[in-house]
């Protein structure tokens, strides 16, 4: 769907009063008036012809207000000649592809279109840079698709290898198994990285094996492995009766001592009045420094990089990432998706590892020290000071790059943010995005619009998917970003209680029947089809949601040419 604007209007709505020099309405004008007209796609540049919609509750308008907020709260960490942010458009092409989707109460799906709009007007200010339009180019158009962009937080679900998704035993017959501890392969090992009751009353803690369930289990009195432990409702009473022998303090005395990561379960306001949640409420949702600067700056359009002249924006750029399960291996395909070459590199001893390298073997160590003195980017989604202690920290990479004259960009990603910060006091803990969802609030906030007196962690990792299109960042700041936006309105709400499937609201720990509700996000015109040589099999996975326009840019899906195998459709 082509947006119809009306020529000579606009809208001012991102407080960049240097982008406007012209008078215009608010954004909180126009989405009053969006709303009260229904419509299905909104220009944040400029006031839309209003199209019929079929909710009450408008994504695109959210995913605009969104955008403002979030240009807010991060303009301090952008570049000076950040733009275009006046030339996004919010689409949906679908009918209901503008209501909400998922059944929680927060505005997730306005987030992430929002992010993915900001990661967009990136993208075209690099296209900006590589062919020298400046701001001679004027706007360029960047459309993003909400409905993709749901498609995008159900990946892990909708990413299929000769048609078998996670559902049907993906892991087990094509990729290495990579499941060395049985932490997800058996039911009762898996249970350990679950929320339960403690030994309070109205007391929750998320305890969480990670990718090893042993010590977990052991911790709590529970033996590491039970044949016999295959029902899940039996599964659940066992292990919540052994973590309900302990307070909350306990838990968290016992959690620190074994290393082990956990929390206790947290409304939004008691995470607020914590030290740790007021130290990252001082900071933008993710931070960009200077870690050295006597290298040059060097052209995204190098002749090394070329080979003809890029087809994206990111062509010719080496990655290693250096991440485990969704968070930060999201940021290494965001990255690809632009163009750019990435390899995951990971300890063979670790579970979820592609590309092995012992960084305690010289052997490994020298390969690795190959790789990175070609490298561009470097993605860290460790603990902080893990790779430090490795020897491959940030200030290990300044020093290699002064020693062979060009830079390196740092990228790290964790649970809860805030290293270096005073007050941060939960800096260095280990942890995934149940754990963040715990203690931010959000599962208090869950399990309420749930009906429950009791925390939900939300279905589908959506804070992961998230954070990984921020990239330098952390889960929580993704989810005090996502809880600031405010939850859906009650309206809104009460509908999705009754669209989606009642037993979701009784049984706890569940996934939705999404595809029931929305049908649309499940299509092929949703998916790339690929055969990959690597799989030896065809591989479907959802579209990207942007696209950007003016000179140079494009209009193709950006995936196009993945792998150099064959694209079976797009």
């Amino acid at each position: 769907m082509e947006l119809e604007t009306m020529p000579g209007q606009s809208l001012g709505g991102l407080g960049l009063q240097k982008a406007w020099p012209y008078q215009s309405p608010s954004l909180s004008t126009l989405l009053r008036w969006q709303h009260r007209n229904s419509c299905a796609a909104v220009e944040v540049g400029r006031a839309p012809r209003l199209l019929p919609a079929l909710s009450s509750y408008s994504v695109v308008a959210g995913s605009a207000q969104a955008l403002q907020s979030l240009w807010a709260a991060c303009e301090s960490q952008l570049p000076n000649d950040f733009r275009h942010v006046d030339g996004v458009v919010f689409t949906s092409t679908c009918p209901n592809g503008d209501s909400i989707h998922f059944p929680t109460p927060f505005r997730e799906q306005d987030a992430i279109a929002a992010i993915k709009a900001l990661e967009a007007c990136a993208a075209a200010g690099i296209l900006d840079l590589q062919h020298g339009h400046g701001r001679s180019v004027g706007r360029r158009k960047i459309q993003v698709d909400i409905d993709k962009a749901s498609c995008f937080l159900m990946s892990a679900y909708l990413t299929t290898v000769d048609g078998m998704g996670k559902a049907q035993g993906l892991e087990a017959k094509y990729p290495v198994n990579t499941d060395l501890n049985r932490a997800q392969s058996v039911l009762y090992r898996r249970l350990s990285a679950n929320l339960y009751r403690t030994k309070n009353r109205g007391e929750f803690y998320h305890i969480h094996g990670s990718l090893d369930a042993s010590e977990t289990l052991k911790m709590i009195g529970l033996p590491p492995h039970d044949p016999k432990m295959t029902d899940y409702r039996a599964c659940i009473n066992t292990i919540e009766s052994a973590v309900s022998k302990f307070t909350s303090q306990k838990l968290e005395e016992m959690n620190i001592r074994h290393g082990q990561a956990g929390v206790p379960v947290l409304t939004w306001s008691d995470f607020l009045n914590s030290s740790h949640g007021k130290a990252l409420s001082s900071l933008p949702p993710f931070t960009v420094n200077n870690l050295e600067t006597s290298t040059p700056r060097v052209p995204f359009s190098r002749p090394e990089m070329l080979c003809g002249g890029p087809r994206h924006v990111l062509q010719g750029i080496k990655v290693i990432e250096m991440c485990r399960v969704i968070a930060g291996p999201t940021i290494g395909r965001s990255l690809a998706a632009h163009g750019a070459t990435v390899l995951k590199v990971t300890s063979p001893c670790l579970p979820d590892h592609t590309t092995a390298l012992d960084l305690s073997i010289a052997a490994d160590r020298a390969t690795f020290d190959a790789l990175l003195a070609d490298a561009d980017v470097l993605v860290d989604g460790y603990r902080p000071g893990c790779l430090d202690r490795l020897g491959y920290g940030p200030d290990s990479l300044a020093q290699l790059a002064k020693s062979r004259g060009r830079g390196f960009v740092y990228v790290a990603e964790d649970c809860f943010g805030g290293a270096g910060i005073p007050g941060a006091e939960w800096a260095g803990r280990p942890g995934w995005q149940q754990i963040a969802d715990c203690v931010t609030g959000v599962a208090w906030a869950q399990g309420e619009f749930m009906g429950l007196a009791e925390p939900v962690v939300p279905p589908f990792p959506m804070s992961d998917y998230g954070t990984a299109r921020w990239a330098a960042t952390s889960l929580c700041q993704y989810d005090v970003f996502l809880m600031r936006l405010g939850l859906l309105p009650e309206e809104e709400q009460n509908r999705l209680r009754k669209v989606h499937d009642a037993a979701f609201f009784t049984l706890h720990h569940t996934a939705t029947r999404v595809k029931r509700v929305a049908p649309h996000l499940f299509s092929d015109g949703m998916m790339h089809t690929a055969r990959s040589a690597g799989f030896d099999a065809v591989l479907r996975w959802p579209q990207e949601a942007i696209k950007v326009g003016g000179p140079n840019g494009s209009d193709k899906p950006s995936w196009e040419g993945w792998e150099e195998d064959e694209i079976l459709n797009h």
